[in-house]
């Protein structure tokens, strides 16, 4: 494969649209979901209710990060029954698995459309995963010195590559994952009144 130097491929020194600096989570405006087959001819959608999360923006993308920890049994599909079983040791085993953690290894793109590439990791397996993230805006919150940055971000694994096959047949093997997070800017980047 050649390189073609005419394309408009962001350098590294691309910027993000945000000011620099660490970024909290705002739990009660995020949300981690996915979907995946059952019987191959409907969907079962789902969610995490526990998550941890941060953004570091850099002065570029190349030095932004992300990293998030997700509580595996706070899985929620609506069916407490189907829930337990998915946590039990043949499907998820929450008890030697009890987190799936992300850490963020290049972010790239432009305006409000990016890729963030990183590694997921579940149990003792870490793989690569790419995510197309959708950057919806930066806006301030009645009452909050702070300002709110959100993201919608998509992406697919396959839970075989992570030796969770229980299943084959009635458990589509591809889980498509949606995530809508909303930030919370550093302090001090926050506008003061004048």
């Amino acid at each position: 494969m050649t390189s073609d130097t005419s394309t408009s491929a962001p350098s590294a020194t691309t910027a993000l649209p945000l000011p620099a600096g660490s970024w909290d989570l705002d739990p009660f405006h995020s949300a981690v979901n996915f979907t995946i087959r059952h019987l191959g001819i409907s969907k079962v959608r789902g969610r995490f209710a526990e998550v941890t999360a941060g953004l570091v923006v850099g002065e570029s993308a190349e030095t932004s990060a992300v990293t998030a920890t997700i509580e595996l049994a706070s899985i929620d599909t609506g069916n407490k029954d189907r829930d337990a079983h998915v946590r039990a040791p043949d499907l998820l085993d929450v008890e030697r698995r009890p987190t799936m953690t992300f850490r963020s290894t290049r972010v790239h793109g432009k305006e409000d459309e990016w890729t963030m590439e990183g590694e997921l990791a579940i149990g003792d397996v870490t793989k690569p995963v790419s995510l197309a993230v959708e950057f919806g805006g930066l806006q301030a919150f009645p009452g909050s010195p702070r300002r709110h940055a959100g993201f919608e971000a998509t992406g697919e694994i396959r839970r075989s590559d992570y030796g969770l096959d229980f299943g084959a047949g009635l458990l589509g093997d591809v889980v498509k994952i949606q995530l809508d997070m909303q930030f919370l800017e550093p302090e001090a980047a926050a506008p003061t009144e004048s």
